[in-house]
């Protein structure tokens, strides 16, 4: 899983898993969800992601599986 956050464009992208794009979907004006071929999300881009997300401060806590 990776997380880009490009603040020239204020765009969060989060890709789940590396995998051909087959259709992307806009959830809504900025928000886009990326699927593969099978329908499984690869991605997901957020617009604007200073106002709606809280992109300043990241976290990452590990889930034993």
């Amino acid at each position: 899983m990776k997380l880009k956050y490009f603040d020239d464009t204020d765009t969060l992208y989060i890709e789940f898993r590396d995998s051909d794009i087959a259709e992307s979907r806009d959830l809504d004006e900025n928000t886009t969800l990326d699927l593969d071929s099978k329908g499984d999300v690869c991605a997901i881009t957020f617009e604007h992601a200073s106002q709606r997300t809280d992109v300043r401060h990241l976290a990452l806590e590990g889930i034993a599986a």
